[in-house]
């Protein structure tokens, strides 16, 4: 979905007001940023959330190699034992995720399986919105890192979002995270090269054909905010408020462009506490084994990179990363080599303060809801465990009382 409609969207339907989603944008800058340096408590935690648009589906990111379950029901598109990445005798990375196993050897990865919410909605907005909210039973009106945010101080740079539009994520009842859009700044050369490198001739196969059409959607992005900004129409956006949706969502420039940002921040020393950045293109109803390869190895080399960085200075072994997406994948391939939105998945937890290792249960693919994956672990499990261990906050006024917490998984 592109960035507009998503903004209407989100006014429209009041989970976030117009206010909170201005917040930001085009008001803050990096060098905003970077004034509040040496202003945070040195032995302060940083989270970094990665949101992966589109619903990724994690049986073919963290695979059940082992269960003859998941190779029945996925034939063609399912990964063979000595393809994957082996994390034990049962489970296995995506063969594109190297540097994520090899963040596993050393310890820095946990994968908390089986995460979801009760009811689960398999709507991209819907769902996204509940993610984002962190409220599965009644349509949210704020995010709960923007709750977050109002008993923190309500300086917007303490949640920062880099992104042409703040998300819900980050919006607040009386306050809002600041959106400080990734410039072309080294991020411009890196995205062409990036879209070349995937441009599909006319004889390609249909996967590579639809990966080179996901990472033009980010270029189409890009035309479009310009021409928001600069009050010009874009291409789509009719009087009828209605403009083609991508399902690619998430940054329009990549998540290495954007991490990088972060790692500059974190090394500076500044204010922020929270950083949120994203990657979209993971809606894989269609010829999904290659295309979600080409995802993941992006989301690998930015991501293993970035820990990588953060290990080594004192500030950068106080980042917590999580990664989720809004929902997975249903355990049984559609007719076209693709996955149809699903339910329960998995989040990563990476960095030097996370106790690698598997966490939560693993769902059954034999004891299906309506051929979904049934929830093990509340995602406010893993909320609340990191709004105590990494914020140093209390949960309970963020997320409605909940008690849950993921037991172990931080140091």
């Amino acid at each position: 979905m592109d960035l507009l409609t998503r903004r209407r969207f989100l006014i429209g339907s009041g989970v976030a007001g117009a206010a909170a989603l201005a917040a930001g944008g085009s008001a803050y800058a990096l060098t905003d940023l970077l004034a509040t340096a040496g202003d945070r408590d040195p032995d302060a935690r940083t989270l970094v959330l990665v949101t992966l648009y589109g619903g990724n589906d994690g049986l073919n990111t963290v695979i059940p190699y082992a269960d003859p379950a998941y190779h029945d029901a996925r034939a063609e598109m399912a990964y063979r034992p000595e393809e994957v990445k082996r994390l034990d005798d049962r489970l296995g990375l995506n063969p594109a995720l190297g540097g994520l196993h090899g963040l596993w050897t050393q310890h820095r990865l946990a994968v908390v399986r089986g995460v979801g919410y009760p009811k689960p909605d398999r709507s991209h907005f819907r769902s996204m919105d509940i993610w984002q909210t962190a409220q599965p039973d009644r349509p949210g009106t704020t995010g709960w890192l923007g709750r977050w945010l109002d008993g923190a101080g309500a300086d917007p740079r303490l949640a920062v979002s880099f992104e042409p539009a703040l998300p819900p994520l980050l919006a607040g009842a009386r306050s809002a995270g600041a959106a400080v859009p990734v410039t072309q700044r080294g991020a411009g050369g890196l995205r062409d090269a990036t879209l070349a490198a995937f441009a599909a001739p006319a004889d390609e196969p249909p996967a590579r054909a639809r990966a080179a059409a996901c990472f033009a959607d980010l270029r189409a992005v890009t035309a479009m905010i310009t021409a928001v900004r600069e009050g010009t129409p874009s291409p789509g956006d009719g009087d009828d408020g209605e403009s083609p949706a991508t399902a690619t969502g998430g940054g329009h420039s990549p998540l290495e462009a954007q991490l990088d940002l972060v790692a500059q921040c974190v090394e500076a020393g500044v204010s922020s506490r929270v950083f949120s950045v994203s990657l979209g293109g993971f809606d894989t109803h269609a010829d999904e084994k290659q295309l979600q390869a080409v995802l993941l190895g992006e989301f690998d080399q930015a991501l293993s990179r970035f820990v990588d960085r953060m290990s080594r200075t004192d500030a950068g072994r106080r980042v917590v990363v999580a990664v989720y997406s809004e929902f997975g994948r249903r355990v049984r391939a559609n007719a076209s080599q693709g996955t149809d939105h699903g339910t329960a998945s998995d989040i990563l937890l990476l960095g030097t303060g996370v106790r690698g290792g598997l966490y939560g249960e693993q769902p059954s693919l034999t004891d299906l809801d309506d051929g979904d994956l049934k929830c093990t672990t509340d995602f406010r499990d893993v909320y609340a465990t990191l709004l105590e261990r990494v914020l140093d906050a209390d949960p309970g006024p963020v997320l409605g009382g909940w008690r849950g917490r993921l037991s172990g998984v931080l140091t």
